[in-house]
């Protein structure tokens, strides 16, 4: 892919800088080249599309500002060896007029699922589309994941990022208020995916925003059934048989749910009868702490990923529903092909008044975010 010079007016642009710093991992001090690619690949609804390159030396993150995705993320294994280790597409194009099951995207106004479509707000019903059975599910027909939102790229000496912003409407999808949120996607020099939102509205609503990628650090040769998972949670949210919570919050001792230690997923999955697609509980309260919600270990290509948060579960799936799809480099993506992990609220938290709220008032600023850091072990 061809790039030229960064204009401000232009179809093409390009940002690329490169900075010394010591290097931690070697002691010979490397020079870390950080490198910031973007370029115009369409127009959608009267506004540009971009696909950006966020290159820290070592790995690099690919983003969209249609849907607020990322794309791709390139990691070495233990022998060095560059891989996608996610479920996407060859092009960001591609996501403008084929179908998919979220991959990569920021969900939202609200990310799972809203019982029967509808909720009540200071005595008003608010009524959703039904987009997962008589459900809800990740902000509707046209939710934050088919929005292009205005985008800018940035770095300093450690930081390379892509700040993104969106105006959702009062009415939007049957949800009330105008919502103006930022999103910041950045990577570090020490192999960290940052993401941050922050919305406020003017009038109350309720809100739950995340990104929805998924991964598989084998490098997507096959399913993930051989991946390590470790959970920092002593508890999740049952579910019936629509997927929606059953407001009980159960003690995961003596469960599949138990992954206080490191589990193999295909193991915890034989005993669970099927897969994951429920919500681990992190935190009881609201704080502003970030906590280490989740481990995943890839024995055979070495790679780590670390995930952090400051919110109050993770929404655990594991492609159940995957079956047949045509994904990126001639791969057909099949059942456990991936696994979501969707920092997040409790799921139709709305509609329970024992979970945490999901109300986001006028003159209140929600925020959020999630960390994900990738490392090796050989």
């Amino acid at each position: 892919m061809k790039y030229t010079s960064f204009l401000a007016a232009a179809a093409i642009l390009s940002l690329a800088f490169a900075c010394t710093q010591k290097q931690t991992q070697e002691p010979n001090q490397e020079e870390i080249k950080l490198m910031i690619k973007a370029e115009k690949v369409a127009d959608h609804n009267g506004k540009p599309v971009y696909h950006y390159v966020l290159d820290n030396g070592t790995m690099q993150v690919e983003l969209s500002n249609y849907g607020g995705l990322i794309h791709k993320i390139i990691t070495p294994d233990k022998d060095g060896n560059l891989e996608n280790i996610t479920l996407t597409f060859d092009t960001v194009e591609e996501y403008l007029s084929k179908p998919n099951p979220f991959f990569g995207a920021t969900a939202g106004r609200v990310a799972n699922r809203i019982a029967d479509a509808e909720f009540m707000l200071d005595g008003t019903k608010y009524t959703l589309a039904k987009t997962n059975g008589d459900n809800h599910l990740h902000g509707g027909v046209e939710g934050f994941n088919k929005k292009v939102w205005d985008a800018e790229p940035y770095s300093n000496d450690s930081i390379l990022g892509v700040k993104m912003s969106y105006l959702s409407v009062d009415g939007e999808e049957g949800y009330p208020g105008n919502l103006q949120t930022t999103l910041w996607m950045e990577l570090t020099t020490d192999n960290t995916l940052r993401i941050r939102f922050e919305s406020t509205t003017d009038k109350k609503t309720i809100l739950n925003l995340t990104n929805h990628t998924y991964f598989n650090l084998g490098g997507a040769k096959r399913d993930v059934l051989d991946h390590q998972f470790q959970f920092w949670a002593d508890a999740y949210t049952p579910v019936d048989e629509e997927l929606i919570p059953t407001g009980e919050v159960k003690d995961v001792s003596g469960t599949p749910f138990d992954f206080r230690t490191p589990k193999t997923l295909g193991e915890q999955i034989n005993a669970n009868g099927g897969g994951f697609d429920h919500n681990m509980v992190m935190k009881r309260e609201k704080s502003s702490e970030m906590k280490h919600f989740v481990q995943v270990k890839h024995p055979e290509s070495g790679r780590v990923m670390d995930m952090y948060s400051n919110n109050m579960g993770v929404q655990f799936y594991t492609g159940n529903f995957l079956q047949n799809f045509a994904g990126a480099d001639g791969k057909t993506y099949d059942k456990h092909w991936g696994f979501c992990l969707e920092s997040q609220i409790w799921p139709d938290a709305i509609n329970h008044d024992n979970f945490p709220s999901p109300i986001l008032n006028p003159g209140e600023k929600y925020s959020h975010t999630i960390e994900y850091k990738f490392s090796v072990e050989k």
